[in-house]
């Protein structure tokens, strides 16, 4: 199972990394939101998950799970989608502003 995760997270990252070397925004928006997902699951992935474990203490229940990294997972996912939101608008601007959606548009070759 450990082997199936850590490869999961390795495609995610390298799918995230070819689509941010794209010179379109869109790609780029998808590649770091992809970024985000492949490092929540690694943190989620870091708290080793208990089994037969409930999130509240309970009569019997000598195990339980490491509540850093859920807390850790939550957080980027909220500050990750305020992220994407703000590069969206950004995108949408610079779309109007200069006509195109390319990343590399101002620069000179």
């Amino acid at each position: 199972m450990e082997a199936l995760v850590s490869i999961l997270i390795g495609v995610m990252t390298a799918s995230a990394v070819y689509l941010l070397l794209r010179t379109h925004t869109f790609p780029v928006i998808l590649g770091l939101s992809l970024l985000g997902y492949a490092v929540n699951v690694f943190l989620f992935a870091s708290g080793r998950l208990q089994l037969d474990s409930a999130p509240l203490v309970e009569h019997g229940l000598k195990q339980l799970p490491d509540p850093l990294p859920q807390a850790l997972v939550l957080t980027a996912i909220v500050i990750g989608f305020g992220m994407t939101a703000f590069l969206v608008v950004l995108a949408l601007r610079a779309l109007g502003a200069l006509g195109g959606d390319r990343v590399d548009e101002g620069e000179e070759s």
